[in-house]
């Protein structure tokens, strides 16, 4: 699959067997917008569970990989079963537990006994609740913790070949290729005659098309350098209406939304793929 080494780059969490109304899919698009790429897995047909796991830790390392042990999964014992993937994966991935609130405090004191001190992992229990924000901010809370953003603060997409940039400058009209973006800045080359942009050149009313999503945006040009190939390649940042840095509201929301669909649907071609073939 091409692409697939810069697929693989990046910390990466995975959710295996979420209560889906404690951990709703919802949540995944909040989590990348604050740096963190995140999964739910389930198990289905395509792929035993226990497979599901070993081709993630094995492809996807260092990542994290929760559990929810409140789930049923025919032919795995949670407690026997993170302590092998403990055991096995212990430099390769950070392992994590998820379980619904207990009726009593013995009850949570004999689970954190086992998987935090007798296992020994590494990114906690997490104990949810029946309010979904409280969830959310309990796991955003350890994702932080653990730096599940990993050396990326925010996430970048790849582009289409078909994304573009078009732009009035000085009076002249330039178009070019955007190559990835994030919610904060994208790169691009303009094609044909180049724009002389200065760092901290400021840019107005450009128009980009973003895999199909088009919006106008104002920018700062912050780095201009030569490829390898002798393209020149320049790095823009997003600035809104009121001259501050980042997107306006329902620009920021749209793009979102398409980075955490090109993100999402390129890992997720890479997991149908190597489970299919498992």
């Amino acid at each position: 699959m091409a692409g697939t080494q810069e697929i693989i780059m990046g910390r990466k969490t995975f959710f295996f067997m979420p209560d889906s109304s404690m951990l709703p899919d919802i949540f995944l698009e909040e989590y990348m917008a604050r740096g963190y790429e995140t999964y739910i897995i389930r198990d289905d047909k395509s792929c035993p569970l226990r497979r599901k796991v070993d081709l993630i830790s094995s492809v996807f390392t260092d990542s994290i990989l929760f559990f929810n042990v409140d789930s049923e999964v025919q032919g795995i014992n949670w407690r026997s079963y993170i302590a092998e993937l403990q055991k096995s994966y212990e430099d390769r991935i950070l392992i994590g537990v998820l379980y619904k609130k207990k009726d009593s405090a013995e009850s949570k004191k004999h689970i954190e006994q086992y998987y935090l001190y007798d296992l020994g992992i590494q990114c906690g229990c997490i104990e949810l609740t029946p309010d979904p924000k409280k969830n959310f901010q309990l796991i955003d809370s350890v994702l932080r913790a653990n730096q599940a953003e990993g050396r990326r603060k925010t996430l970048r997409a790849p582009c289409e070949s078909s994304s573009s940039v078009s732009m009035t400058y000085e009076k002249k009209e330039y178009h070019g290729k955007i190559l990835d973006i994030s919610t904060n800045h994208f790169s691009c080359t303009f094609t044909g005659e180049q724009p002389e942009l200065s760092i901290g050149t400021k840019i107005q009313n450009m128009q980009l098309s973003v895999n199909g999503l088009v919006f106008h945006t104002d920018a700062i040009n912050s780095m201009t350098r030569k490829k390898e190939n002798g393209e020149i390649l320049n790095v823009l940042i997003f600035t809104n209406k009121d001259g501050a840095k980042g997107l306006d509201e329902n620009n920021y929301i749209n793009l979102r939304h398409k980075i955490y669909q090109i993100i999402d649907s390129r890992a997720w071609e890479l997991m149908r793929t190597i489970f299919s073939s498992s």
